[in-house]
């Protein structure tokens, strides 16, 4: 049952990320980002182990294969994760040869197994790789070897497969002599006809490797690090099913104030959920880490996921900690992993001194739908709707539409030009006034011809013009749309044109101080220029006067592997006479490298910039009066509008005349403390609030029409964590007035079990006589008629 009647606003329910209505349940339920340490598998069940595989079937994690330090193994576990309890799987027919770092993968009802290393590890004898395929049927236990005619991938082990439309996709690997990077495909559908075909990669292929994850999400194929010899990174690469092109995610474009990928590593888990991908483990650089990094495909971030306090050991043993009193499991690699439902489950590995490990291990993911702050913002730039400037740039003068409230709260350059434009558009509009009030000639008619441009925003005031004459238009937008949206849409790399346009944003946002923008400028110039393009930035950076630019084209071009191909070009022969003798005496005598130990200025975030507009930076620019209660608070309409489909539909159809706006939840009106929280979202995102307000917001993102359930996800959690004796009045009153009732019941609930704490909270004597009278009544009859013949004896 729902906590409240939602209103009358139409979503898109089509879409995953559309508001989609909650109900809170105060039934078991498991923290989010919480380890859990399981029964771990007997000895007299199945041996510890590590380069196994493990896949999901319904309620249950199967463990297939790997090594227990003496011996192949080829045993085939099962774990029930309900019953957290484990057996030998029932099996017939032929399996697997023992064998470790194959793979395995779920189609239909079965699992299939690909290749792997086999023979006698104890005795070194019969060692090969193999490349063939079995499948077990879940529902029978039945093994079959699958006998493919025609081409088949040469044998390998320490590869990568997974399932995607009806296929089985297998990538790289080691044959016993190198490492490969190619990619082989069978259809699961039909065993009869399958054969393998090996698919034509194009794009930036991984380099040749193994001991690397693969995962799926998005439709797309997803690999990151491995053992790659001397070429090892912590490159993350995706895969188009469709169009078999590999893409390198550029991670010298990802200046978002999130932390950098995980070190590069090999023997490491990677699984997809939501829109994440989850690595964890392997060995980094001689070192075993157990932090558990998080990557969102949509934003191109990484995290490290911070695990909740309270993850346990059911069993009373330590599980490792290398946070502080965090417990983790600790660091291994060749451990396996696997998704259920919400949760993932890691088992075995190789853990310290090489020991092999027969822990199981459960993980509970959040599944909050994503941030649109960044989004919602570069709508608005798109749309440009309730622009109230215009920027009038160059000696061409085009015009670029914006918005005050974004562009003041990210650029102080450009807040300072705004100003000095508003004071002069005063100055002009009063001195029209008082033209009118003598009767001047045509003073009646609509003052907008008398002021340049006669643009009137959608609240009929005229619209703001700021010159500015050092910016062109295309550079200009490109930063607009880094201020909206905190990144840059970066263009073609490597080409010419787009290099150099990259160049002129760079110049730019030297000019207004615009940190956190040179930074991804010079971070995307840097990764693009190559052998084709680096004479031609290098002159441009050297007519921009861009020192920093101009030193790494130099640097690149007197590189030994680069310099003969540089010259030889027909570019070098245009080159200016001082360039080219600058790389020659560069080249003769390179200057010794200059270290710095001083940090990087990134700038600040567009969610930092937001934070401080609400929090009274944004004060001068406030052009919408919010009414709580009667009691007014000034805000910004593009920024509401961008953020909710409420106001935009208010501001774009009915505008109050007076520009006050009364605010309620459906017939709710939220508290002062409440209200202010929504305000955080609304702004800069923010989703931390006490549970109190998690109540009265809890409808706000169905009402105000926000673009997904992202607050209401967080509200609920919020209520299902944190009510505690010490809070329980407040939310109490909080469910009362907001009328729901499920959780008022809860509350009481907790009120009359721990009824002698709450009594001492002084909050209990400014409840309303009817909660009081509520509190009673749920004592009266919690308490059993042997306790109140008691109580009467004691009268």
């Amino acid at each position: 049952m729902p906590l409240f009647v939602a209103p009358s606003v139409d979503f898109d329910h089509s879409c995953s990320d559309s508001v989609e209505y909650l109900t809170l349940n105060f039934g078991p339920f498991e923290t989010v980002h919480r380890w859990r340490r399981l029964p771990p598998c007997d000895e007299f069940v199945g041996a510890r182990r590590s380069k196994h595989t493990v896949v999901a079937y319904r309620d249950a994690i199967y463990v297939f294969g790997g090594d227990n330090g003496k011996n192949m193994l080829n045993d085939l576990l099962r774990f029930d994760v309900k019953d957290c309890s484990w057996c030998r799987a029932f099996t017939t027919g032929t399996p697997p040869a023992p064998r470790y770092h194959h793979s395995a993968v779920v189609y239909g009802s079965s699992m299939f197994v690909f290749g792997g290393y086999t023979g006698d590890i104890y005795s070194n004898s019969n060692l090969k790789n193999k490349n063939d395929l079995f499948e077990y049927k879940f529902a029978t236990g039945q093994w079959t070897e699958w006998k493919v005619e025609g081409s088949l991938p040469v044998a390998r082990s320490a590869h990568g497969a997974t399932v995607y439309s009806d296929k089985l996709w297998i990538f790289a690997g080691y044959d016993g002599n190198a490492r490969l990077n190619d990619m082989w495909t069978i259809s699961l559908q039909d065993r009869e006809h399958a054969c393998w075909e090996e698919i034509e990669q194009s794009g930036e292929i991984p380099p040749s490797c193994c001991n690397f994850p693969v995962a799926v999400c998005r439709d797309k194929m997803f690999v990151f690090s491995g053992q790659s010899g001397a070429k090892i990174t912590n490159n993350l690469f995706q895969f188009e099913f469709k169009g078999h092109m590999w893409t390198r995610i550029p991670t010298e474009h990802l200046l978002r104030g999130s932390p950098p990928p995980p070190q590069r590593r090999y023997g490491h888990t990677m699984v997809a959920f939501d829109r994440h991908l989850y690595v964890f483990g392997g060995a980094a650089d001689n070192t075993l880490p157990n932090e558990l990094h998080s990557y969102d495909v949509d934003s191109q971030t990484w995290e490290v996921i911070q695990p909740s306090l309270d993850s346990e050991d059911p069993l009373g043993n330590e599980m490792t900690s290398s946070q502080g009193s965090i417990l983790m499991p600790s660091g291994r690699l060749f451990h396996a992993a696997a998704v259920i439902q919400d949760a993932m489950y890691i088992f075995g590995g190789t853990v310290d001194n090489n020991v092999r490990s027969g822990e199981m291990y459960r993980f509970q993911f959040s599944c909050y739908p994503k941030c649109t702050l960044h989004e919602d913002y570069g709508k608005l730039f798109e749309n440009r709707q309730f622009c109230d400037v215009e920027f009038i740039l160059g000696e061409r003068e085009e015009r670029v539409l914006g918005h005050i409230a974004i562009v003041t709260a990210r650029c102080q350059w450009l807040r300072k030009k705004i100003l000095q434009a508003r004071d002069r558009q005063r100055q002009r509009i009063k001195q029209q006034e008082n033209s009118e009030e003598g009767g001047e000639e045509g003073a009646g008619a609509g003052g907008a011809r008398d002021i340049p441009g006669g643009t009137r925003t959608s609240g009929n005031q005229p619209m703001l013009e700021v010159h500015i004459r050092e910016a062109e238009a295309q550079p200009f937008e490109v930063l607009m749309q880094f201020l909206y949206t905190d990144k840059i849409q970066y263009p073609r790399r490597g080409h010419v044109q787009d290099v150099l346009l990259i160049m002129d944003v760079y110049k730019l946002a030297l000019s207004f101080k615009l940190s956190r923008l040179e930074q991804l400028c010079v971070q995307y110039i840097e990764a693009s220029v190559d052998l084709q393009n680096v004479l031609s930035v290098c002159e441009q950076a050297n007519k921009l006067q861009l020192d920093q630019l101009k030193e790494h084209c130099l640097n690149f071009v007197v590189k030994e592997t680069h310099f003969n191909q540089v010259i030889m070009t027909k570019e070098f022969e245009h080159l200016s006479t001082p360039l080219i003798v600058e790389i020659v005496r560069r080249k003769q005598q390179p200057p010794p490298r200059v270290y710095s130990d001083q940090p990087v200025d990134i700038g600040t975030s567009l969610v930092q910039d937001m934070k401080a507009y609400l929090e009274g930076g944004g004060l001068d620019f406030c052009d919408i009066v919010l009414l709580l209660d009667g009691h007014p608070r000034p805000a910004h309409k593009a920024i509401l509008a961008a953020r909710s489909s409420y106001f935009e539909a208010m501001f774009r159809s009915f505008m109050p005349e007076d520009g006050q706006v009364n605010i309620s939840i459906g017939e709710m009106v939220p508290s002062k403390q409440a209200f202010e929280s929504m305000l955080r979202y609304i702004y800069y995102g923010d989703v931390n609030m006490p549970p109190e307000d998690s109540l009265y917001l809890f409808a706000a993102p169905y009402y105000y029409g926000f673009s997904n359930n992202r607050l209401q996800a967080y509200c609920k959690q919020n209520l299902e964590m944190n009510v505690t004796v010490e809070n329980v009045l407040q939310i109490l009153e909080a469910a009362d007035k907001t009328q729901a009732w499920d959780m008022k019941k809860h509350c009481l609930h907790i009120i009359v079990h721990q009824f002698i704490k709450v009594s001492k909270l002084p909050n209990l004597r400014s409840l309303s006589q009817l909660l009081l009278l509520d509190i009673i009544e749920s004592l009266a009859s919690h308490i059993s008629d042997k306790q109140c013949a008691e109580m009467g004896s004691d009268i």
